[in-house]
């Protein structure tokens, strides 16, 4: 029933972003997750983690958002083999645009539905089956 339930919202949520930013879900994740870092930078493999995409599939997502000038590639200092994924204006300024209709849809399918306890309830039995390091 899990798993359902969470194809069933991440489709809505991928239909509502797409007809609205013509933005599919994992790049609104990808830019959100770089948005969110002080330097709007991740290493590709932190990222990969994050959005929980396999290296190779980062690697075509972040290729489609930097022809779209959302994202930039850029060298790691420290390491010569390492990138790092840079979220641009463009970035950002998409992000913002579609973050709205994000967050309406999560409202709408998830929030919404539930009262009060039960979200806490969720909220709780959800932490214990990840990690804190993973949130």
């Amino acid at each position: 029933m899990l798993q359902r339930v969470q194809v069933r919202v991440t489709r809505l949520l991928e239909i509502d972003l797409m007809v609205a930013h013509d933005l599919p879900l994992a790049s609104y994740d990808v830019l959100n997750q770089l948005a969110e870092t002080a330097e709007r930078r991740l290493r590709m493999n932190d990222l990969a983690d994050r959005v929980l995409l396999s290296r190779s599939g980062l690697t075509r997502l972040i290729d489609r958002l930097q022809r779209e000038g959302l994202v930039e590639r850029e060298a790691c200092a420290s390491d010569a083999r390492g990138l790092y994924a840079v979220l641009t204006d463009a970035g950002e300024a998409r992000l913002a645009e579609a973050a709205p209709t994000y967050l309406r849809g999560i409202r709408t399918r998830f929030l919404d539905v539930l009262e009060p306890q039960e979200l806490r309830q969720c909220a709780s039995l959800l932490g214990k089956l990840l990690p804190a390091e993973v949130c």
